[in-house]
C-alpha cells in the first residue's frame, strides 16, 4: 500500500478525535475537606444529536488495582432520580455528614467502605433529565424504558473509546429499583454487540440488580403477602385478602369487596415507614417520580428542568440525608467543580 493521502490523514484524525463531550479532573469537592483519595472524572456525552441530549457521569477508578480490578456502570432509580443517591448513600466512596441545615455546603466524609476499593465506577445520571443529564431540545426528555437503555448503551461505546485501556476489563452492569427494568436490557444490548462484533468489543461479565423493580403488578401483588409476612397486618386481615381477592391484581382490584379488603391493608402499610419498616414513617425528601414525568410529557420550549426545594424532614429521619444533598448539588460551587454545564437559566 502507498502512503496515507491528506483525505486518509484527516479521516484518521477525526476517529481518533474524543468523543466525550467534555470532560474534567475533580480533585476537590466542595464539603470535603482536602484533596479527593481517589480519582474522579465527570464528563458528557452526546446520546441524542437530534435533541442535543447528553448523559452526564462521575467515574470513580478502583482504589486498589485500577490496572487489573472490574469496571461497573451504575444506574440508580427512582425514574429520573440522580446517581448522587448510588454515590452518597449506596456504594460510593463519598458520604455527607448528617448535620441540621444551617444554609453552608452540608459536609462531605471519605467512606471507606465503598464498591470503589475494588472495581472502578462509572456512575451514570441516565434518563436525559434525570440529575445533571439533559437535552436541548424538550422533546429530547421525551424517553421510555426501551430508548433509555439505548442511549445508555450508546453512551457506554462511546465512553470506552474514549477509555479505550478499560476495554479488556471485566466489565458488568448494575443498578437499583426502578433500574432492575433497566439493567437486563441494557446488558443485553452489549451481549448482542459482543456477539455482533460491534467495536468496541466489551469484556462483559455479567449483570447485578439491588431491591430491583420487576413491573407494577409482580411488585404491587408481593405488597400483601411481604405485609403479613413481617406483622404489618394479621393473619385474619391476610386471609380475608386471599378469600376476597381471588384471581384479582392487587394493584387494581374491580371486586368491590378486594377493594375494601385492600384499603384496610393500605390504611396499616401508611402507619410505618416503607423504606424500611423498623424506623420512623418519615416524608420522602425527594418529589414523586411520577409528577415528574407527567408534567414532562407536556413540555413547553420554555420549560426548565428545575425542582423546587423539598420539604425539610425532621432531623432524626434516614431522609435528612437526602434533602440534604438537594443543597450540596445546586450549589454553584459544585457544579463548578463538577463541570456542570450551564443549561439551566
Amino acid at each position: 500500500m502507498g502512503a496515507l493521502g491528506p483525505v486518509s490523514i484527516i479521516l484518521l484524525l477525526f476517529f481518533c478525535a474524543s468523543v466525550v463531550q467534555s470532560r474534567t479532573i475533580v480533585k476537590h469537592l466542595p464539603g470535603f475537606n482536602g484533596p479527593l483519595p481517589f480519582y474522579l472524572e465527570t464528563g458528557y456525552v452526546m446520546v441524542d444529536e437530534i435533541n442535543g441530549g447528553e448523559l452526564f457521569y462521575y467515574f470513580i477508578e478502583s482504589e486498589g488495582k485500577p490496572s487489573e480490578d472490574p469496571l461497573l456502570i451504575w444506574l440508580t432509580g427512582g425514574q429520573r432520580c440522580s446517581v448522587v443517591s448510588g454515590l452518597f448513600f449506596e456504594i460510593g466512596p463519598l458520604k455527607i455528614v448528617k448535620a441540621p441545615y444551617n444554609g453552608s455546603i452540608p459536609e462531605l466524609a471519605y467512606h471507606p467502605y465503598a464498591w470503589t476499593k475494588n472495581a472502578s465506577i462509572i456512575f451514570l445520571d441516565s434518563p436525559l433529565g434525570a440529575g445533571f443529564s439533559y437535552s436541548s431540545n424538550p422533546k429530547g426528555y421525551e424517553v421510555g424504558d426501551t430508548i433509555a437503555s439505548l442511549q445508555i448503551h450508546k453512551f457506554l461505546k462511546k465512553w470506552f473509546v474514549d477509555h479505550p485501556n478499560y476495554i479488556s476489563h471485566a466489565f458488568y452492569v448494575g443498578g437499583d429499583s426502578y433500574a432492575g427494568k433497566i439493567v437486563p436490557f441494557t446488558a443485553q444490548l452489549v451481549a448482542e454487540g459482543i456477539e455482533a462484533g460491534q467495536q468496541p468489543l466489551l469484556n462483559l461479565k455479567g449483570y447485578l440488580v439491588g431491591n430491583p423493580s420487576t413491573g407494577e403488578k409482580i411488585d404491587g401483588n408481593a405488597r400483601i403477602p411481604y405485609a403479613y409476612g413481617v406483622g404489618i397486618i394479621s393473619k385474619q386481615l391476610f386471609e380475608l385478602t386471599q378469600k376476597s381477592c381471588v384471581g384479582e391484581d392487587y394493584s387494581n382490584p374491580i371486586n368491590v369487596g378486594c377493594a375494601e379488603v385492600l384499603d384496610a391493608v393500605e390504611q396499616l402499610m401508611s402507619e410505618v415507614g416503607m423504606q424500611h419498616i423498623l424506623e420512623p414513617n418519615c416524608i420522602l425528601s425527594s418529589p414523586n417520580p411520577k409528577d415528574i414525568i407527567q408534567k414532562r410529557r407536556f413540555l413547553k420550549d420554555d420549560y426548565i428542568l428545575q425542582l423546587s426545594q423539598p420539604e425539610e424532614p425532621p432531623f432524626y429521619c434516614r431522609s435528612y440525608i437526602h434533602y440534604q444533598s438537594y443543597f450540596w448539588a445546586n450549589d454553584n460551587a459544585t457544579q463548578t467543580a463538577l463541570g456542570i454545564k450551564k443549561w439551566r437559566s
